[in-house]
């Protein structure tokens, strides 16, 4: 008997690890991986002192969600001095003219969740090398300003944000967050043989978790030292993505119990919340939130965060939200402006599916719950702005989530305004007043494609020609 009960319940493991991996394969959505970026494929071309021209055969204007045909853009120094019909724009004398009228002419793309800088083994000097590299790859793609999500391990990000805007090496514009506020793990961790507190021993070797936010005050301590180290940002990790103990948890990490439920533990309290929110926005800082759903979720909307992240569940739990998240996202901010969301698809899906398909039994993933969830908040006028979530293999390829919001039932238009006007929006200070469109007085940030991405999102993955800031990093139309 006892060996039959032994070969059933190997016959039963193995039949569980072949359905999950089945259901995965049915499941999981294909998300390209980048190849090794060489930055020698950047040329750097900057403006000559009488200027630039641009003849756009078509250009989209986030505005209208159109194109506008046969326009001229004219540029002087880092700026756009002029746009309009070709046939009242006058091209200055002088003036480098770059054609591009077979071409449609948008304005520089901006991805508002990357993380450049995620090796727990770099030194600073490693860190800010490989997390220039990666913002270039995502230049050479059309995304000429990033936000940089949580720097785990390093405040490089501030250095590399500070050494591009002094012009001493080149990037694209960057909002950065350092390290995140993050108060819990991402699954059960050993006990230390010291009595340290939680994140400053030797399994948990982070600067995310090394902050000891475990009250108001504390928090706002935490909100304090970014400041004075230069970030723009606080992100907040308000979820626990695991619930009891155990380790290693079977199969893995993962955000789902094995019926399926969603783990969405608040990791903080209101209190404290409400503590990072007051302190960051006394000090200029907005405040962005990694929270699935669930309670965690109902603190982060009600402490006041400016963009929340992620959004898979609602505040009750529900899949594809419920009236009471709508309700919390309609309620104004302090300020008396509606928060976007920000929903990340690459990081979500590839491993990460075959994860969450493991430690749900099959049943759920982040990803195809996100589905339910960003049609939801489309349909409730919630603004969406482009997240990618890209570390590592995704610096450069994150243009295919364009093709997945208009599958999801998006305009092209629509899908194209959240990587330009959407995003623009909601960045800190006043850089939004200088992005996301092509219009007279912004930054020169300009990409094109051969084609029309309004007949064919996936135009917007064979990005053809870059600019940002007058310099052109990339012509390759014919």
């Amino acid at each position: 008997m006892c060996w039959k009960s032994a070969r059933r319940t190997v016959f039963v493991y193995v039949a569980m690890i072949w359905l999950s991996g089945n259901v995965a394969a049915a499941f999981a959505q294909s998300r390209p991986e980048a190849p090794p970026f060489d930055a020698a494929r950047l040329t750097q071309q900057p403006p000559p002192p009488e200027g630039v021209a641009i003849r756009a055969g078509r250009l989209f204007d986030p505005r209208s969600g159109a194109n506008l045909a046969n326009q001229i853009i004219v540029i002087q120094g880092d700026r756009i001095t002029d746009v309009g019909p070709a046939d009242r724009v006058k091209i200055p004398t002088g003036a480098r003219v770059i054609d591009l009228s077979n071409a449609t002419v948008l304005p520089g793309l901006i991805d508002r969740h990357v993380h450049l800088m995620q090796d727990p083994e770099a030194n600073e000097a490693r860190a800010l090398i490989v997390g220039q590299h990666y913002a270039l790859a995502d230049l050479y793609a059309g995304f000429t300003t990033l936000q940089d999500l949580n720097s785990a391990y390093t405040y490089a990000t501030v250095d590399l944000r500070d050494a591009i805007n002094k012009g001493m090496i080149v990037g694209p514009r960057l909002q950065v967050t350092g390290p995140a506020l993050n108060p819990r793990g991402a699954t059960a961790y050993p006990a230390p043989s010291d009595i340290i507190p939680f994140g400053q021993g030797p399994g948990i070797p982070a600067w995310q978790n090394s902050q000891n936010i475990n009250s108001p005050w504390l928090a706002r301590a935490a909100v304090r030292e970014h400041s004075h180290y230069g970030t723009d940002w606080i992100k907040i990790y308000e979820t626990e993505d695991f619930e009891g103990s155990g380790y290693p948890k079977p199969y893995g990490a993962g955000a789902f119990m094995p019926d399926g439920k969603m783990i969405d533990v608040p990791a903080l309290s209101l209190e404290e919340n409400q503590a990072i929110v007051d302190e960051a926005h006394r000090r200029g800082l907005k405040v962005a939130c990694h929270a699935y759903g669930g309670e965690g979720l109902r603190i982060c909307l009600e402490a006041g965060v400016d963009m929340p992240i992620h959004v898979i569940v609602g505040v009750t739990g529900a899949e594809g939200l419920d009236d009471e998240t709508i309700r919390l996202f309609k309620k104004p901010l302090a300020d008396g402006t509606l928060r976007p969301v920000n929903q990340t698809l690459w990081d979500l899906s590839g491993p990460l599916e075959q994860v969450d398909l493991r430690s749900s039994g099959g049943k759920k993933t982040r990803l195809a719950l996100t589905e339910l969830s960003f049609k939801r908040l489309v349909a409730a006028g919630v603004k969406q702005t482009f997240g990618s979530g890209s570390y590592i293999t995704g610096h450069g390829v994150q243009a295919y989530q364009f093709g997945i919001y208009v599958k999801w039932g998006m305009s092209p238009a629509q899908a194209l305004q959240m990587a330009t006007s959407n995003a623009a929006e909601s960045l800190n200070y006043d850089l939004g007043n200088y992005v996301g469109y092509v219009e007279k007085g912004r930054f020169a940030d300009l990409v094109a494609v051969s084609g029309d991405p309004l007949a064919d999102i996936t135009e917007m993955e064979r990005v053809k020609f870059v600019m940002k800031g007058g310099v052109v990093f990339r012509n390759e139309v014919k």
